[in-house]
């Protein structure tokens, strides 16, 4: 049987196709492999740079931390550097970067303290690199967009020759962004900021997008010449750029889209990556088989797995650490976060299937169904208005609508195990820890706090007092008090 991949994986297999074609139009010759590298004759290291406050992003949360497609912006970027087989990844950290630390675990990262630019965090992966020989990509850990084809690409334009390989974008509106200066025969002669370029410099649509390769240890010899003497006495990164063409380096530009090199700098923009990424989820998905009704209404994460032939309808919400087997149909308004469905399986409209549901073949959980750590054998049915916690159900059992497994007393969780075939009748309590035997029926208002063995019938429910005329003597009275109450005002 096929292996089946997350759709964090499904992204690169469905870009696979286009990233060839961008490698054409760069006349660049790459031999990608299954794991989406590509074989080269020089070592590649990858420098993440997430020192940045991310004040605008107005939160306690540090910002490479931030969420897109249900993943933080970070594992985004580490994901990519993977992806075009990167020999080290090193991540450059603010001081008291903790959280980002912990979350990082054992990959490798270093310190800038104090800020000083972008150019002198890439210095400080300078000892880290001392004697690594080979082409270094620099990112940016809030550019989450940017593709392993990207990354490949300009490195191989190092690979193939040049010293430097800047990564640009036409901007539909360029003010603002520093424009990337062309120089002769295809180079590039400098990054000018915005403000510091002239009017014919700033009639230049081609904008920098951020992200470069250098060859090393050029990298950081061309690093130590930049002159910090500027209004905020920082490094910038870009001025490497200028130095290496007056030295008479190789340097060159690709252009790509520039939705892939878009930063995150305040919540607006979160959102603004997360529609995109969202778009990318849903398109990996239905090039491997899935029918989406209204894809635009659908939200994904990036760790889902969804077989072929599902069909998801308008209004669905897919979250983290769910697989969907294969011929499945998730209705409208359904809720998915932490389950596992075999194939066939319909679900919703309005269902809610929380982490712990594992449903094997041909399950149906129906409208207002909640699931939460419950396991439902092949075949069975919960199609109304239902809770289902901490529970076994058995293949083919039905249970009926208003059905509760009341399994938390205040302190404890407590399990509720249901047989194969069991019948459960509509708005039964079911009062764990509880077994029902295979084939047992529960009869329908029940409150059952005791097993019940296979086979057996169980009903336990007051019996009916009716008063003949009393409902009228009700009304009489209560409308008297009523009247008096009022009386008194």
């Amino acid at each position: 049987m096929e292996r089946q991949h997350s759709l964090s994986y499904v992204i690169f297999d469905y870009m696979y196709p286009k990233w060839q074609v961008f490698c054409e139009k760069q006349a660049i010759h790459l031999d990608f492999s299954r794991n989406f590298g590509y074989k080269r004759s020089m070592k590649s290291a990858v420098i993440i740079l997430a020192a940045g406050k991310g004040s605008r992003m107005k939160s306690a949360l540090p910002k490479p931390l931030h969420m897109v497609g249900g993943r933080p912006m970070l594992a985004w970027a580490i994901d990519s550097a993977r992806a075009c087989a990167a020999d080290r990844i090193i991540t450059v950290l603010p001081a008291d970067s903790e959280t980002t630390q912990t979350w990082l675990g054992d990959q490798e990262f270093v310190i800038q303290d104090p800020p000083q630019g972008t150019g002198h965090a890439v210095q400080m992966a300078s000892n880290a690199l001392a004697d690594f020989d080979g082409v270094a990509l620099i990112m940016f850990a809030d550019t989450p967009l940017i593709t392993a084809a990207t990354l490949s690409a300009l490195s191989a334009q190092v690979t193939a020759g040049a010293d430097v390989a800047v990564l640009g974008f036409e901007a539909a509106d360029p003010a603002g962004y520093g424009r990337i200066i062309p120089g002769e025969n295809d180079s590039v002669s400098a990054i000018i900021e915005h403000k510091d370029a002239t009017e014919d410099q700033r009639a230049i649509t081609v904008c920098n997008g951020g992200i470069m390769a250098v060859r090393c240890p050029m990298l950081f010899s061309l690093l130590d010449a930049i002159d910090a003497n500027n209004a905020q006495g920082e490094i910038y990164l870009t001025d490497i750029v200028g130095i290496a063409a007056a030295r008479g380096a190789r340097t060159v530009c690709c252009v790509v889209d520039e939705t892939e090199v878009m930063g995150v700098n305040d919540r607006a923009d979160l959102a603004t990556a997360e529609a995109e990424l969202q778009n990318r989820l849903r398109s990996a998905a239905m090039a491997s088989g899935v029918t989406m009704v209204a894809p635009e209404t659908t939200f994904l994460h990036a760790e889902t797995v969804i077989e072929p032939d599902v069909i998801i309808e308008p209004h669905v919400v897919i979250g983290s650490a769910t697989h969907i087997g294969s011929g499945s149909i998730i209705k409208s308004f359904s809720h998915i976060e932490g389950a596992t469905l075999g194939p066939c399986c319909v679900i919703g409209p309005y269902a809610r299937l929380r982490p712990g549901t594992v449903a094997e073949e041909g399950v149906k959980i129906g409208n207002f169904v909640e699931t939460k750590n419950t396991q439902l054998g092949a075949g069975a049915k919960a199609n109304h208005l239902t809770y289902l916690g901490d529970s076994e159900i058995g293949a083919t059992a039905n249970i009926g609508a208003g059905t509760i497994t009341c399994n938390y007393d205040g302190y404890n969780k407590y399990k509720t195990l249901i047989g194969d075939g069991a019948f459960i009748g509509s708005n039964t309590s079911l009062i764990a820890p509880v077994t029902v035997g295979a084939g047992a029926i529960i009869g329908a208002g029940s409150t059952i706090s005791q097993n019940v063995d296979g086979n057996d019938l169980a009903v336990a429910r007051a019996k009916a007092k009716v008063m003949p005329g009393a409902a009228e003597t009700l009304r009489n009275r209560n409308a008297a008090r009523k009247a008096a109450a009022k009386a008194q005002k």
